[in-house]
């Protein structure tokens, strides 16, 4: 007599989404403890923000971390070397000329992740400049994996608003303003993730095992901080 066999399904990982093009990359939600849910030992998951490995570990020295605003026509860039941010560039690129320059951008400035301002409506859902941003920052995550960097997605409602009263509040004269926007733009999303800890930030990950694995094998630490 055949004795019956009770089979679970496997749990999915917690709040997992596929973005737009599920083919090459999924999007990941970053719990607040950054623990696989699924894992009945909740084992940690190896691709932690630089905000959150700071709040956990004080101790803890690693790459630093580029703001982007993505536009139609325009890319605002910032950069956070601790808690030390600052606008960088505005660039008037697309497509593949975009995610190299980015690239070029990261690699000089030594970070090792993207941090993506995602526009969501005034209640959190997705609106249809989010299916564009995703789309870069899908392939953006693909060649950023090849080096071991990481890409994120943030919540960047409001953070438009937010540059503008920063560049009055600052003395940024009226007829810069509008050139500088998207920088100042890009460094109010890289100061919403970092005030969050990364706890509310999406992680991009690529599909590839390939450049998963690339990922985890990234130094967790940069080597002019060691010891």
């Amino acid at each position: 007599m055949a004795v019956p066999i009770a089979v679970t399904k496997p749990a999915p990982l917690a709040r997992a989404i596929l973005v737009k093009d599920p083919s090459s990359v999924y999007s990941l939600r970053c719990p607040s403890v950054y623990l696989c849910h699924c894992n009945p030992k909740r084992k940690e998951l190896p691709f932690p923000p630089n905000a959150l490995r700071r709040k956990t570990d004080p101790k803890w020295r690693g790459g630093f971390s580029l703001g982007l605003d993505l536009g139609l026509s325009r890319t605002g860039v910032a950069l956070s070397k601790g808690f030390c941010f600052r606008p960088l560039t505005v660039l008037e690129l697309r497509g593949q000329k975009l995610e190299l320059r980015l690239l070029d951008i990261a690699e000089k400035e030594e970070a090792d992740e993207f941090i993506i301002g995602l526009p969501l409506s005034s209640d959190g859902k997705e609106t249809i400049q989010s299916n564009k941003v995703r789309s870069v920052a899908g392939r953006l995550a693909a060649r950023a994996a090849e080096r071991g960097w990481r890409v994120y997605l943030q919540d960047e409602h409001g953070t438009s608003a937010e540059a503008a009263c920063h560049m009055i509040n600052i003395g940024v004269q009226q007829s810069t303003r509008q050139k500088k926007a998207d920088a100042y733009a890009a460094m109010m999303v890289l100061e919403r993730y970092f005030s969050l800890s990364g706890e509310e930030a999406e992680l991009v990950l690529p599909k590839s095992l390939d450049l998963q694995e690339k990922l985890r094998r990234a130094p967790s630490e940069d080597s002019d901080f060691s010891e």
